[in-house]
């Protein structure tokens, strides 16, 4: 833990720049002069300039080279790390080879999770001395707590041992957590979203707070927590709060887009089907020399999926692409499974088709297949003409989760029936497929074609058991490579004991 003591002690001083992790409305205060955590806390003003704050570690999902949808595609069956080589970013490349160690897992992955957590913590325990009104307070506390509950969600599924710490740690108290059982961390996960959901609103303005959590976004992380747990009956009963009628709009407003492709257009932020949406900005003018230190706003995926060295001879009615860096090209097992689903063409680019013909070119990179993912492909009309790095400065958003997912989610904790079929037949219906029987194998599979590349196939797969042999090419051991292992330095000096059969 000694890693992020810094991190937290002084994370409000930053605060001007984390209005990204949310919507562009969701306002920064700038706090002046020098930071002290006795004091800051005292007012609504600066208590939500900290949720702010406390929100700020969501943009992992896309944001910067370490984010999680870019590492999480790699490791599963339907990406490669791909990249410009073999050694183009080590932790992407060997979590795609299932090869981590603890010098290799990027620390980021275990340093902003718990950056968020102990926000949230200072948060909390400083809301109740602070003058706001009560209604407010409650909302804040509520909000913090679905946040840490969200990161810990995230720990536990990445490094299961982890330790559980829940009140601002100090300089003397740094180097005491010691890891809990995984089961200690989902019954205090339960516990936070439990307490918050009744304080959250059911409806947000969309102009002012697009990007917070509301009633449906905590009972769909409560919903998915449960499914992790193997609660079946209280995954299906949360998440039947959420989704409402199979096809209809739920109680907080959300509907199925009647167009899947609509779902990847830059410009349609906080849509009708977005339950946790993660906010990019190209407002920050994000830039080199802190890229990837919480500051930047882009969305970072969008370059990193990019072709190398796209073009396309005049007269071509190719897309219109900027060029990236070709990371996470799609294997040839998704797309010979996608080939003929109504998705492939909104999921997967296929250039090598295009090339093919002579419509467009690219420079192949490692690991290349000609397949790239089109849901976060850069676009030009997206390329940052203002201050900052054109590459950096991305702004489509991304989600966390969204209604389809919560759909299937429910459809697998039902496992059979008529409204496990009905939520099954809703996401098929929506891109123009039948009916086909409701099964677990039915359910994995739809679960594949809505949601490829978006990064929840790695953790599906080990759920359901079925890391092992889907992911038998790519060096997986079972009993290992479920999880990542512990960064080395938060092993260093501290109480904590590195996972099994790592080193």
């Amino acid at each position: 833990m000694k890693t992020i003591k810094f991190k937290y002690i002084y994370f409000a001083v930053a605060l001007a720049a984390l209005a990204g992790a949310c919507s562009e409305d969701f306002v920064s205060i700038d706090p002046k002069g020098q930071f002290d955590s006795s004091t800051y806390f005292s007012n609504e003003q600066q208590c939500y300039a900290a949720l702010i704050g406390v929100y700020d570690p969501l943009r992992k999902n896309t944001g910067g080279f370490e984010n999680l949808v870019a590492m999480l595609n790699a490791g599963s069956d339907d990406f490669y790390a791909g990249g410009g080589s073999a050694t183009d970013g080590n932790g992407i490349q060997n979590f795609s080879t299932h090869s981590l160690t603890s010098i290799s897992i990027p620390s980021s992955y275990w340093d902003d999770h718990y950056q968020g957590v102990s926000r949230a913590n200072m948060l909390i325990t400083k809301l109740p001395a602070a003058t706001m009104d009560d209604n407010v307070r409650a909302r804040f506390a509520a909000e913090a707590k679905t946040l840490r509950a969200f990161y810990y969600f995230n720990l536990v599924r990445m490094f299961k041992n982890i330790p559980l710490v829940l009140v601002p740690l100090t300089t003397q108290t740094i180097y005491d957590p010691e890891q809990v059982t995984p089961d200690v961390i989902y019954a205090q996960i339960e516990k936070d979203l439990l307490e918050a959901i009744p304080a959250l609103p059911n409806t947000l303005d969309a102009k002012t707070e697009s990007g917070r959590f509301n009633k449906g976004a905590a009972q769909a992380i409560l919903g998915k927590v449960y499914l992790f747990e193997n609660k079946k009956t209280e995954a299906a009963a949360v998440l039947a709060q959420v989704n409402g009628t199979p096809g209809a709009t739920n109680q907080y407003g959300n509907k199925l887009l009647a167009k899947f492709s609509d779902l990847w257009v830059t410009s349609n932020k906080f849509n009708a089907e977005s339950i946790i949406e993660v906010s990019h900005s190209s407002a920050g003018n994000s830039e080199w020399g802190f890229w990837g230190q919480g500051k930047d706003e882009g969305n970072s995926l969008n370059v990193m999926v990019g072709p190398r060295g796209y073009s396309r001879p005049d007269g071509s009615d190719a897309p219109d692409l900027p060029a990236g860096w070709a990371f996470n090209v799609a294997t040839q097992k998704l797309y010979d499974a996608m080939k003929t689903d109504p998705r492939f063409e909104a999921t997967i680019f296929d250039l090598k088709a295009l090339k093919a013909a002579g419509k467009a070119d690219y420079i192949p990179a490692y690991q290349d297949t000609g397949y790239f993912l089109n849901k976060y492909l850069p676009r030009q009309s997206d390329v940052r003409t203002g201050g900052g790095a054109a590459e950096l400065n991305y702004k489509q958003n991304s989600y966390v989760i969204r209604l389809a997912d919560t759909y299937l989610m429910e459809a697998e904790a039902l496992g059979s029936g008529v409204r496990a079929q009905a939520l099954l037949d809703a996401v098929r219906a929506r891109v123009g497929l039948p009916s086909v029987p409701v099964t677990l194998a039915a359910i994995k599979n739809e679960r594949r074609m809505e949601l490829a590349g978006e990064g929840h196939r790695f953790f599906d797969l080990v759920r359901w058991g079925d890391a092992a042999a889907a992911l038998s090419d790519r060096g997986f051991d079972a009993g290992t490579d479920e999880i990542f292992p512990i960064p080395f330095k938060e092993l260093n000096g501290t109480k904590l004991k590195q996972n099994p059969n790592y080193q």
